[in-house]
């Protein structure tokens, strides 16, 4: 996996896709976010189960478009006039509305900011209001606020505040030096998902005033008007475009994300289809599959049986990286780790019966005897005879099975 994230981030993975096969409880899901975690926040990662992409509401083929779109990202780089300082008056100004429930809605907000060089009142929209009460936003704060779109951003208290208040959790910065009102590049980083949902309309994109299509801004400033209706070929095709303008002219730039799709062998024939082609787009992100079965029957399509119930077509389209039970000192590392996660003190002895556990059993029962373990310790480290009393208490599926064979009489059955 450590090749594949190096392939991300080099861009050489775009279009691709990747296949993790191996037994239960063999980490592929574990692989997975680990990618996603090495790749970090600013690369789009959506993991997805092969059940969720079945609904009586919306087609299988659209979930699919829609998550490979949400793991397809767009960050845009342009100039922008901003305000920036201490806020030192924040006054929402109201009239009457018979249109709002308590007759009365807010018209605009009078927003006072202060830097060294100066101070500065603003006049901002209910919109911006809006912003500024989720930033939660009060007086002594520095925020940033768009000129254009009056997007409001909180970026900490004044310092000055520091020592009236020092008992706050709150990150103290200085008074900014420089101009209130000033040029600054904005970087926004968006999914296409959200540039679809953001501008969906049944008739398609909106134009400007003289009829051309809107560009990659007025796309992004629509994300703050909150609306759902359904998103068309049409609209996604026109926004394509306009992303595609704006990577010419060198605005904006392309950030290919991960499609995680787990239980990849409940798919089937026509959702494998649509996939073949669906990665060969160049707005396509990463494919990381992952799957269980061996030879099993493809879905939808009868007497069709192929290694991980995957078309021979699709097949020859991956990397497959197979996927091994952990040895019994990888699961004794695993289960060291996963106990530091945890805030557990797991003695040597401890770990190395769990992880003789892992390999009798399965490594998800070992780690799944931690926190019981742990409760039977109290205050102590969590010792080999802690681990045997949760493994008396709770069973393993083996040992489950043997209960029910040794006593099938007593369980009632359908057959």
């Amino acid at each position: 996996m450590g090749v594949i994230s190096d392939m991300v981030k080099s861009k050489k993975m775009a279009g691709r896709a990747v296949l993790l096969a191996g037994p239960p409880g063999t980490g592929k899901t574990a692989l997975a976010l680990a990618l996603a975690h090495e790749l970090g926040s600013k690369v789009p990662f959506c993991p997805l189960v092969a059940s969720e992409v079945y609904s009586a509401e919306v087609k299988k083929t659209e979930v699919l478009m829609e998550s490979f779109r949400r793991a397809i990202g767009l960050r845009v780089r342009e100039m922008k006039e901003v305000y920036e300082g201490e806020v030192t008056e924040l006054s929402p100004h109201e009239v009457d509305s018979p249109l709002s429930q308590a007759g009365r809605a807010v018209s605009h907000v009078v927003l006072g900011l202060k830097s060294l060089k100066g101070t500065k009142t603003l006049r901002l929209d209910p919109a911006a209001y809006d912003g500024l009460l989720r930033a939660g936003v009060k007086i002594g704060d520095i925020v940033h606020v768009e000129a254009g779109s009056g997007i409001v951003k909180r970026l900490g208290r004044c310092e000055a505040y520091k020592a009236e208040h020092g008992l706050e959790a709150d990150e103290y910065i200085p008074l900014p030096r420089g101009d209130i009102a000033k040029k600054q590049e904005v970087i926004q980083t968006v999914t296409l998902h959200d540039l679809d949902m953001s501008n969906a309309r049944p008739q398609g994109l909106s134009t400007t005033n003289n009829g051309g299509a809107r560009d990659v801004n007025s796309i992004i400033a629509a994300l703050q008007r909150p609306r759902r209706t359904e998103v068309t070929d049409k609209l996604r095709s026109e926004i394509n475009s306009a992303v595609n303008r704006y990577i010419e002219t060198g605005n904006a730039e392309l950030v290919p994300g991960v499609l995680f799709l787990d239980e990849c062998h409940m798919l089937d024939l026509e959702c494998w289809a649509f996939l073949n082609r669906a990665i060969e787009s160049p707005l396509a992100p990463i494919l990381v599959l992952a799957t269980n079965r061996g030879m099993v029957g493809v879905k939808g399509a009868t007497g069709l049986v192929s290694p991980h119930g995957i078309p021979r077509d699709m097949l020859d389209r991956l990397l497959i990286i197979k996927t091994h039970l952990a040895t019994t000192d990888e699961a004794a590392s695993i289960i060291a780790i996963r106990a530091k996660s945890e805030g557990l003190n797991l003695s040597p002895e401890g770990q190395r019966l769990l992880a003789q556990i892992a390999s009798d059993s399965s490594l998800r029962y070992a780690l799944q005897l931690l926190s019981p373990s742990s409760v039977a310790a109290g205050f102590l480290p969590i010792a080999a005879e802690h681990i045997l009393i949760a493994k008396e208490l709770f069973l393993d599926a083996r040992r489950s099975a043997q209960i029910i064979a040794d006593d099938s009489e007593g369980y009632m059955s359908n057959y």
